[in-house]
């Protein structure tokens, strides 16, 4: 796996291309960028034909082991690995250790094991269990086990911490043994985890002994939303990235809101998971993006003059539980629940190429909501994930271009011009 930058901002954002991902060597990927998520290898809402329709969609697919460890003996008996078993063709599969979506509970993690949880309760992995696993589903690049239960608690001590960090090395030396012992995962990568908590010390320390070991890239953990406040998150990711080799990528884990993903890639990270948009359509929501970046738009932006420029700000803090995370509605997306789309027939979004858009209005996504049809998920995933991209597409032109400022005036500000969802 090969990470080819072409524009650096020192002690800040990065955008290339990956290349080479894991044993799919015809799989790349700009980043910034998203994964695909799943749950067990399928998008929540969609068939694989219905997923088709959107072009392009992420190269990598993310496959998180709580869903599929109790399925171990099948997949071993098939033989033939995830991707075959699922008929995901042409992506290259990332395999993480929980769902970012589904709150698990803490305290379940010993010097020898992790726990995750699927549809039948608790399944507590050693290393050599969990390596069976990754034998058996033969991902693309897997995270390496890891303590990542700092990030629960509301006072994690700094004992407990160093703990974490201790634990997930040697969780990682030992996954590296068995993986480059096993023919089946040849040409795989292992992600690294880097852990620490809200502490400044044992995130660097973390970070500079994961990067010691022979791993492809780096996955940034205990940064989920509503873990820490937003300032503290920034500082400690960019103090992670600076301790990182600049030739390999770094996923964050657990961030998917628009405002805070642009301040952690400002922060040096490239990757993200992509659950955001489920739980925006879980919430019966549409993400509503003004990404008209044109040169015309940009002059109508700068006139607005010295006008001071209010972004939006989460207001959730450490104490925030995921569970709660999920009911939350953030700026970017409009409830099509509210009676005042009843009788709107215009698109989600002008503009906007996805089947929802082209085919339905507002009347009929609110008509389906009220009346719980599952049609309404379905078009809603559609819409949801195809503006997701877009944001992602965006983004990237904007870092590219030189035009970062001008990206969040126009997309996280309070005053988008032009555009019909802006609060006044």
């Amino acid at each position: 796996m090969k990470l080819e930058l072409t524009r650096v901002v020192q002690g800040g954002y990065r955008v290339g291309v990956l290349r080479e991902v894991g044993r799919a060597a015809h799989t790349s990927m700009e980043v910034p960028g998203c994964l695909l998520y799943t749950r067990c290898g399928a998008v929540p809402h969609l068939t694989h034909d219905t997923l088709r329709t959107l072009s392009p969609l992420p190269p990598v697919t993310q496959l998180t082991l709580s869903t599929v460890a109790e399925h171990r003996e099948v997949l071993e008996e098939y033989k033939d690995g995830f991707k075959k078993f699922a008929g995901l063709h042409d992506t290259a599969l990332y395999c993480s250790l929980h769902d970012p979506v589904t709150p698990y509970p803490a305290g379940h993690i010993t010097n020898k094991t992790v726990s995750v949880w699927g549809s039948g309760g608790r399944i507590e992995l050693t290393v050599a269990r969990f390596m069976a696993l990754q034998k058996a589903l033969r991902p693309d690049l897997y995270q390496s086990m890891a303590d990542g239960e700092t990030w629960q608690g509301d006072a994690t001590s700094r004992k407990r911490i160093r703990k974490s960090v201790d634990r997930t090395l040697a969780h990682l030396d030992e996954c590296l043994l068995i993986h480059h012992q096993t023919p089946e995962l040849q040409g795989a990568e292992v992600l690294g985890v880097v852990e620490g908590g809200d502490s400044l010390e044992e995130r660097v320390r973390s970070a500079k002994e994961t990067a010691k070991r022979p791993v492809g890239g780096f996955c940034l953990d205990g940064f989920q939303t509503g873990c820490m406040e937003r300032s503290l998150r920034t500082r400690l990711i960019a103090a992670v990235a600076r301790e990182l080799p600049e030739d390999k990528p770094r996923l964050l884990q657990g961030v998917g809101r628009p405002d805070e993903v642009v301040a952690c890639v400002e922060a040096g990270v490239d990757l993200f998971e992509s659950f955001f948009p489920f739980q925006v359509t879980e919430r019966g929501c549409a993400l509503t993006f003004d990404l008209d970046l044109s040169p015309d738009t940009e002059r109508a932006v700068l006139e607005l003059g010295e006008e001071k420029e209010e972004t939006w700000e989460s207001e959730q803090s450490g104490e925030v539980l995921l569970e709660d995370q999920a009911q939350t509605m953030t700026p970017f997306e409009m409830d099509l629940k509210d009676t005042k789309y009843r009788d709107d027939l215009t698109p989600l979004v002008d503009g906007c190429g996805c089947y929802c858009c082209t085919n339905h209005q507002r009347a009929y996504l609110h008509h389906l909501l009220v009346t719980n049809e599952l049609l309404a998920g379905v078009l809603l995933m559609l819409h949801n994930t195809a503006q997701y991209n877009s944001f992602f597409r965006a983004l990237r032109e904007a870092l590219a271009n030189d035009k970062l400022e001008f990206f969040k005036k126009r997309v996280l500000s309070r005053k988008r011009v032009g555009h019909k969802e802006a609060k006044e």
